[in-house]
């Protein structure tokens, strides 16, 4: 079974390589943790690093599941550069219920986060040719259920980070909101945003709560540009999704 948290794209598309080259199933990570999963033999965990750590809603699944200690457990994270703790997180909290992670390693891919700072993440496309061999690596590696814990140590960015005073604010800093002039009522960022946390309010306007993740699917997603970041619209040739999907 390959579980996968992703908001524009990259790690739910490495998922999908991993599950057709392994034959496992797929499932978002948010249905998983509903889910007894101690029959399951192969147990993949995919998703991305959000400000050298681990994306909060991922963290809170994780440390739902139900898996067997003798499955063979693996970790692939998707980063625009670094990992940070990303995979340490998760590590910890998959070995607390008893259960080894037995390989964890890393995919390179566009920073959909760039546009915040003025960048176009289009312009990392670069990035899914680069690392595709990485992906074959780690296909094969787990294919012959390998063992290896590559940046799965700790370092003292993901630490810092993982804060709670600084995580709240770099999550706040990076917590999109509604501009709501521009917004038509379309619903695609209800749909979406992976932990449902998007309405639409009484003025048919969409409306985002107070279980953000800082994924920013819905700043791409919009069709009008009608979601940005500290009030700034994103230009529409920032937005970004995995171009396969």
């Amino acid at each position: 079974m390959i579980l996968y948290f992703s908001g524009t794209g990259n790690s739910l598309a490495i998922a999908r390589k991993l599950a057709d080259a392994t034959g496992e199933a797929l499932l978002p990570l948010r249905d998983a943790a509903e889910r007894d999963l101690t029959a399951e033999r192969t147990v993949g965990l995919v998703y991305p690093c959000y400000d050298y750590n681990t994306p909060p809603a991922v963290r809170e699944f994780v440390s739902r599941l139900r898996l067997s200690p003798e499955a063979y457990v693996f970790i692939v994270v998707t980063c625009g550069a670094q990992t940070g703790n990303s995979i340490h997180t998760v590590r910890r909290l998959v070995e607390a219920k008893g259960v080894r992670v037995d390989y964890c390693h890393k995919v390179r891919m566009p920073d959909n986060s760039a546009t915040l700072f003025g960048r176009n993440p289009n312009d990392q496309l670069w990035k899914l040719d680069k690392y595709a061999p990485r992906v074959e690596q780690i296909i094969g590696d787990i294919k012959a259920r390998r063992h290896g814990r590559h940046f799965a140590a700790p370092g003292l960015a993901g630490t810092l980070a993982g804060l709670p005073a600084v995580e709240r604010k770099l999550l706040g800093g990076f917590k999109p909101s509604v501009l709501a002039e521009h917004c038509i009522g379309c619903g695609k960022c209800i749909k979406t945003c992976p932990v449902g946390n998007i309405a639409m309010d009484d003025n048919g306007k969409a409306a985002i709560g107070d279980r953000c993740t800082a994924c920013v699917a819905c700043l791409h997603t919009c069709p009008q540009q009608a979601i940005g970041v500290r009030g700034k619209r994103p230009p529409m040739e920032h937005q970004y999704h995995y171009p396969a999907e």
